[in-house]
This record gives structure tokens, C-alpha cells and sequence, in this order.
């Protein structure tokens, strides 16, 4: 028995079952097509179920599957079957609750892709070779959004103190060449 929770993947697909930010922590699935395979059959096995207000646990090939939805996404995480139930829950809802904070409350799966390196880095920020490393949604999103601002970001997506920052850097640099 292991002493520490592991995940085995978490899983982000549209209303059709198509990947949009997936991550493996573990061997069990080895070739892509594996992979596919196994988002594929949960995505048919789950898509009947109403699991847009609260997670839902199926057991799905001798693995636990938690997994929520809200408009076009569709939330999944997995653990082995003697994995414990509500700390997958704690998982799901803690990556489900940062890609809304990220995502500004626009969870779509157009803003998903326009914010895929958010949410690839969201991946990052709760899980690392199947440790949990955190779970709270406004820790998670805090680094993320830490790791994003920089200023190279378009002057739209800037706050004035910044864009006016980033102006003034280029000025300086302008008047010191």
C-alpha cells in the first residue's frame, strides 16, 4: 500500500469528448492511442450523467474517476482503485475551481483554448509525477497568474500600472540607445 495519494491522470475534454489539457502521471496507459482509448471511454461512459453542480465517482476499468463539468468543459481526474475518493474530489475541485478563477469565470472551451498555457500550468501547479502538491484553487491560480504576468503581454491584457510600467521601460530604453 502506498503511503501517499497518487494520481494517475487529469483530464480536460470538450462536449465531445476531444482533449484539451490533458496530463499522465502514470505507465498504466503507454502509447497515445492507449491514452485516447481511455479518455474516449470515459467520455462515453460519463457524458449521460448531470455532474454540473457536484463531482460524480464512477469505478471505470479498475480505476476511481471523479469528474465535474460546467458548459462545454469536462473535468476528470483519476486514481488507482484503492485510491481515496475525497481527496481525488479535493483534486478535481481544486483544478476545476482555479481554471475558473483564470478563466475569469468564462469557462468555455474557446476561452480554455485561448488560456490552454494557463491551464497547462494550473496541471503543473497541482500535481508533479502523480504527488499532489496542492489544492487550493486561489494558491494554484496565484502562481500561475505570477508566472504569466511579464512584460512581454499585450498592452491589453496589462493593468495601467503595468502597461504604463512597460512604457516607461521602453522609453528608457529608446532614450539610452
Amino acid at each position: 500500500m502506498e503511503l501517499c495519494p497518487t494520481i494517475k491522470n487529469i483530464l480536460l475534454l470538450d462536449s465531445e469528448g476531444k482533449r484539451i489539457a490533458v496530463k499522465y502521471y502514470s505507465d498504466d496507459w503507454p502509447t497515445n492511442a492507449a491514452k485516447e482509448a481511455f479518455e474516449k471511454a470515459v467520455f462515453t461512459k460519463t457524458q449521460k450523467t448531470n455532474a454540473r453542480t457536484e463531482a460524480e465517482i464512477t469505478m471505470f476499468d479498475n480505476y476511481i474517476v471523479v469528474y465535474k463539468f460546467v458548459q462545454d468543459l469536462h473535468f476528470f481526474v483519476t486514481g488507482g482503485e484503492n485510491e481515496n475518493e475525497i481527496i481525488l474530489a479535493t483534486v478535481l475541485q481544486g483544478f476545476f475551481d482555479a481554471v475558473g478563477l483564470l478563466l475569469r469565470g468564462t469557462e468555455d472551451k474557446k476561452e480554455a483554448l485561448e488560456n490552454l498555457d494557463l491551464i497547462l500550468l494550473c496541471l503543473d501547479e497541482i500535481v508533479d509525477g502523480g504527488i499532489i502538491l496542492e489544492t487550493d484553487a486561489n494558491v494554484i491560480a496565484g502562481k500561475v497568474d505570477s508566472h504569466s504576468m511579464d512584460a512581454g503581454a499585450p498592452l491589453s491584457e496589462q493593468t495601467i500600472t503595468q502597461a504604463l510600467a512597460t512604457a516607461r521601460e521602453h522609453l528608457t530604453r529608446s532614450l539610452l540607445k
